[in-house]
């Protein structure tokens, strides 16, 4: 077999690598740069040290939109974890046991994880209208006076998760099926035989057998928390409306480093500081996170 010339092998990979360089590696090493600056609209104006860091983790009233912040995405994260990835789970396992038309639910199932996020978002905006939209148009017909679902700061943020629910339910769904598959046939029907019932057969064959889905599920899933933007986005707008209720971390970021009608004009120093301490968040605590899952496998297997 003839070898392959370590100058074809740099000359293929070249477009992808210059690529991740520019749109990849330059700016997150530009964003690191800006978070030791202070700046005048887009120009620097001299070297900050860490003032930004400390503004945004403890200086009011930014270290108060932080905190906010991020406890909103740490209340999206659990929702997600256990509603979202909890209900993938369970239909995994109604999708396994191929029921009549099995295949044709695999599809409606995944079929909204295909759908752009700003077409969820708009398409839930209009369901959740509080005067013309079918959410509180069936509450009616049961004589249930509907909410203002996106206008009251008690279901704005829930209103969002369960627009995210609809939209990603199927993604996990589908990994988890991917994995139960691979499990022996053999296995679940010597469980069965020796009368293990489907919560047995969730619980204690099932479960640990797709350890390696479930690490790949929850730290995307912890990702995708903490990234959390196009929904509220779209949903409750740049300043996470009502009051504040729907603001996420990333909604924070971006409209300190680019500027919004309520933040005023941008400011990437401080910007930049936010999104150097999200990436090292996420950074950190998923690596432990994997660590620990990994483990788990480990263990298990």
């Amino acid at each position: 077999m003839r070898s392959v010339s370590p100058l074809w092998l740099a000359f293929l990979l070249a477009p992808a690598a210059l690529t991740m360089l520019v749109f990849v590696a330059w700016p997150l090493l530009g964003a690191f740069r800006y978070a030791f600056f202070d700046f005048n609209g887009l120009a620097t104006a001299g070297f900050a040290g860490l003032h930004n860091f400390t503004d945004v983790l403890f200086e009011p009233p930014w270290s108060a939109w932080t905190f906010q912040a991020l406890r909103h995405n740490i209340v999206v994260f659990a929702a997600l974890m256990i509603v979202q990835n909890g209900l993938a789970y369970l239909i995994a396992f109604a999708l396994l046991k191929a029921l009549p038309g099995h295949r044709l639910h695999q599809v409606i199932v995944f079929l909204p994880v295909v759908l752009s996020a700003v077409i969820v978002g708009f398409l839930w905006k209009l369901l959740l209208h509080p005067l013309f939209g079918v959410v509180n148009a069936l509450l009616a017909a049961i004589h249930i006076q509907g909410p203002p679902w996106l206008g009251d700061a008690e279901t704005a943020l829930p209103s969002i998760i369960l627009a995210n629910l609809w939209h990603w339910t199927g993604f996990p769904a589908l990994i988890f099926l991917a994995a139960m598959q691979r499990i022996p046939a053999e296995t679940l029907e010597a469980a069965r035989l020796d009368g293990a019932t489907d919560g047995v057969l969730l619980r204690r064959i099932i479960w640990p057998l797709v350890a390696p889905a479930a690490t790949i599920i929850f730290t995307l899933t912890f990702i995708g928390s903490f990234n959390w933007f196009e929904l509220p986005y779209v949903m409750a707008g740049l300043s996470g409306a009502p009051g504040g209720a729907t603001d996420v971390l990333g909604l924070y970021f971006y409209r300190t480093a680019f500027g919004s009608v309520s933040s005023g004009l941008q400011d990437f120093g401080h910007g930049s500081a936010l999104a150097v301490l999200m990436f090292a968040f996420l950074a950190a605590v998923s690596s432990v996170a994997l660590r620990l899952l990994r483990r788990r496998e480990v263990d298990i297997g």
